[in-house]
């Protein structure tokens, strides 16, 4: 059965320059979410606690290193949980945060206090080398005929080695290597963006994840460069944006992104 596409015409479309891997995946999962967040500009109404907590642990962890990238001593364990609660307001300002069974504000407390002792003690924390960049976003056009490729990178460490594009990841459950190379798109593409930042200098990409569990870990992992992977991605790309730029926004049923998405009202209510 061939789904229907969003043949109406959209109210006041966003108009946008540049394209990201986020707004690409997002069209990959469902078509028409992409449609409601990146055309028709509607607000996420709400949020999932895990998507929260994962956020305000991306806000402490870019303070941390945007201290370090200054020349400031690494902040402390309470430095760091008022960062992450910070960005946990910021986001409950905008978004009402949906807790699940079991789950509080204390919870939610607990939980940060154990990721951030895990992730201090980590060496993650402490960077080789030199900071070039921390929540870096780079542009350009890779694909011709495509807007700008735009990628918000975490974390630019220069070593005397290689230049290591690091993002963070947080996730329920630990990471195996293979893993992280079936999720290396991004990253490959991230390369791609930062290839001339440090002319001649090898690029080396990992995954930094960070469990959120009773006993958070720590881990970085290794993605391989592969340009035919890169070339592959950037294929991949120009399809999606053929696809957006042809109108063809339709739902993409899932039992486990549905329940959650906070586009849910207007999905029921779309008549294609």
């Amino acid at each position: 059965m061939i789904a229907p596409v969003l043949t109406k015409p959209l109210a006041t479309p966003v108009q946008r320059d540049y394209v990201s891997w986020s707004a690409i995946s997002t069209y990959q999962q469902c078509p028409l979410r992409y449609c409601f967040r990146y055309i028709e500009g509607l607000e996420e109404t709400f949020t999932s606690a895990s998507l929260a907590l994962g956020g305000a642990v991306h806000s402490a962890v870019e303070f941390h290193f945007n201290e370090l990238m200054v020349g400031n001593p690494a902040p402390d364990h309470d430095t760091l949980l008022n960062a992450f609660w910070d960005g946990w307001r910021s986001r409950a300002e905008t978004t009402a945060i949906q807790l699940g069974k079991g789950e509080n504000l204390d919870s939610i407390g607990k939980t940060a206090d154990r990721v951030i002792t895990a992730f201090r003690a980590s060496e993650f924390a402490k960077p080789q080398g030199r900071i070039l960049g921390v929540e870096e976003e780079l542009r350009s056009q890779l694909i011709p005929g495509m807007p700008d490729i735009l990628g918000r990178i975490d974390l630019i460490v220069e070593t005397d080695e290689a230049l290591k594009i690091i993002d963070l990841k947080t996730a329920r459950t630990r990471w195996s290597t293979e893993q992280a190379e079936r999720s290396g798109e991004q990253l490959l593409l991230y390369a791609a963006l930062a290839k001339d930042l440090v002319p001649g200098k090898p690029i080396r990409l990992e995954f930094a994840v960070v469990t959120k569990t009773a006993s958070p870990v720590v881990e970085t992992l290794p993605v391989a460069w592969d340009q035919r992977r890169i070339d592959r991605t950037q294929r991949v790309m120009a399809k999606v944006f053929s696809a957006i730029a042809a109108g063809n926004f339709y739902p993409a049923p899932s039992p486990t992104a549905c329940p959650t998405c906070p586009f849910r009202p207007e999905c029921d209510a779309w008549q294609g």
